[in-house]
């Protein structure tokens, strides 16, 4: 049947029907928000490439979580900035580090949140790379007995999950053995199974300070021209232990959350990046774009490729306009 009977304009008549048929939906409870947690006392401290975006200590996270209990978003991902740093990033594992107190300041004040953290060390070595450098390129296997140490020092301190994010191979493998060794074996990884070697990370590197020194993370970080990679790196880790698969970036790699969802039978998850809230956030301050239709068209695409959990620094935002 053609034209007149069948008119496709029937069911957008209304904004109750559209609902009504909506094909993806987006809730609170699919979003993880991520956290930049410093030294200090009484630090809140603007992140210039990502407005409203904060650097906080750890005297901030008891109010965080509560805004964040109140906009039902159930979980944020930590990423810590020590004041010290060296080569291997051993304050990584140290047990009063900055991520284990913030791990003990969100547990205390809002244990009901769940709490993720960021498995990698490019915030914690003084070079910037994402593991042991040797020869000027990061030493896979000997940076993997670091991430164990690393996860586990986590663990220790009541993380509810793991986020290895240094695209090292062997990293699920590594940090499951060292977690069950442990008895941490409830402690699901969330892997950023596919993280592409992508321009779309600046304003994290601000943020996060953790811009390599010198060189870049081609070398471990995926060509962003592969695709069919992107399915043999995600069957490693799945065949590794991995809990949930991680696609970063999300916007420029829709093809690649879809491709995963069609294949792997785990949770999928995506990065919703910070130059791409960057993007938005510059072009809505110029008058260019709405901010805010912008921003749930972005989201909705990233759930429409199949992506069951989003991490996005719009979190907070998405949240209100989900619970008007």
């Amino acid at each position: 049947m053609v034209f007149p009977i069948v008119r496709p304009r029937r069911l957008r008549q209304s904004a109750v029907l559209r609902s009504m048929v909506r094909e993806t939906r987006l809730s609170p409870e699919q979003l993880i928000y991520p956290l930049f947690v410093v030294e200090g006392d009484q630090v809140k401290k603007p992140i210039s490439s990502m407005p409203g975006q904060f650097q906080l200590s750890v005297d901030h996270l008891k109010k965080e979580a509560q805004s964040l209990k109140d906009l039902g978003i159930p979980a944020v991902i930590l990423f810590g900035i020590p004041s010290q740093k060296d080569e291997q990033g051993t304050v990584a594992w140290k047990k009063n580090n900055i991520i284990n107190r913030a791990i003990q300041e969100l547990k205390e004040h809002a244990p009901d949140l769940y709490v993720i953290t960021d498995e990698c060390f490019c915030e914690y070595t003084s070079h910037g790379h994402c593991g042991i450098l040797k020869n000027g390129d990061v030493d896979n296997d000997a940076t993997l007995a670091n991430l164990a140490k690393q996860a586990v020092n986590h663990a220790q301190a009541g993380a509810d999950m793991v986020a290895p994010s240094g695209m090292m191979d062997g990293m699920v493998d590594s940090i499951r053995a060292g977690l069950d060794e442990e008895g941490f074996q409830n402690v699901p990884i969330m892997s950023y199974a596919v993280k592409y070697a992508s321009a779309f990370y600046g304003p994290f590197r601000e943020a996060a300070e953790c811009a390599p020194g010198e060189g870049d993370r081609s070398t471990y970080q995926m060509d962003p021209a592969n695709a069919r990679e992107a399915l043999r790196e995600a069957d490693l880790d799945v065949s590794e232990g991995a809990d949930i698969l991680m696609v970063k970036p999300a916007l420029a790699y829709l093809d690649i959350i879809q491709g995963l969802k069609d294949e792997f039978d785990v949770p999928i998850a995506a990065y919703h990046v910070s130059g791409e809230y960057a993007m938005i956030k510059a072009a809505a301050q110029n008058g260019w774009l709405d901010e805010e239709k912008a921003m749930m068209e972005s989201l909705t695409s990233i759930r429409r490729a199949g992506a069951d959990l989003i991490i996005t620094y719009y979190a907070k935002e998405a949240a209100k306009i989900m619970r008007r």
